[in-house]
């Protein structure tokens, strides 16, 4: 099971605004393509449910509330912020092979994620996914959202043998962080962009630089050619392939991102 932190949010939201091509002399400014409305709107939407929730979700914390209520104030949330129809959107207890997930979120009628709530003050870890993983596999979901109200996690399930849980996004509502930033990740969230398989997108990237495909890449045959000629190049040496991918695997690239 891999579990990378941190998020590529920026990465996708840049190739998202790039200036269009223009006449010279055309302000940098007005090249920059705006972002459609319903992305401002959305955005500004969780902004000020992220302001709403602080008291609640704090007075929470404050008296340890149980499961039950904390789900009380994550359906809310999921209401106000992230623009779900409690009835078209949500199933609570989703039943899948007579167990019951907390919640299943569908768009257009299309299950695409489950989400998993603890208690308020849970600490979240990996060992709270093992029983939705197995209802996301039977169900072919890739989408996994673990919460306490406080913390929110996503985590993509990629089916095999065996199945790899990798964490897309996290955002602490508790946190010293800016409103805007953790807007700008529960966007990801939002029934909006999930409509629009923006997360998708957001993996994607996020996938492409992971460890792991660094670590592949380096021993692909192309770029130990590579560094055959540039250790020749440099050396005067003519190194062996083979040579070049032993120092790798056992003294450069850790172990584990070539598993």
């Amino acid at each position: 099971m891999t579990v990378e932190t941190g998020t590529v949010e920026s990465q996708v939201e840049t190739r998202g605004h790039e200036a269009s091509p223009t006449s010279a002399g055309t302000p940098r400014a007005s090249r920059a393509r705006s972002a459609p409305k319903w992305e401002t709107e959305t955005r500004e939407r969780i902004k000020a449910a992220i302001k709403k929730f602080h008291h609640p979700l704090t007075e929470l914390l404050a008296r340890d509330a149980n499961e039950g209520d904390t789900r009380l104030l994550v359906t809310d949330f999921l209401c106000e912020a992230l623009g779900y129809d409690k009835y078209e959107n949500l199933t609570t207890e989703y039943q899948v092979k007579g167990e019951f997930a907390d919640y299943g979120v569908r768009i257009d009628k299309q299950l695409v994620a489950f989400i998993e709530v603890k208690r308020c003050t849970t600490k979240l870890g990996v060992k709270h996914l093992r029983q939705v993983q197995m209802y996301a596999v039977n169900e072919g979901v890739e989408w996994i959202i673990l919460t306490n109200g406080a913390v929110w996690q996503v985590w993509h399930l990629t089916g095999g043998l065996p199945v790899a849980l990798d964490l897309a996004l996290e955002v602490d509502l508790m946190s010293d962080q800016s409103t805007s930033t953790k807007a700008g990740s529960l966007f990801y969230l939002s029934r909006e962009s999930m409509k629009r398989r923006q997360i998708d997108e957001l993996w994607r990237a996020k996938a492409a630089t992971a460890p792991k495909t660094v670590a592949r890449a380096l021993v692909s045959d192309a770029v130990l050619e590579a560094l055959r000629k540039e250790l020749r190049r440099r050396t005067g040496q003519n190194v062996d392939q083979g040579e070049i991918l032993s120092v790798l695997t056992n003294e450069v690239i850790r172990a584990e991102t070539l598993t």
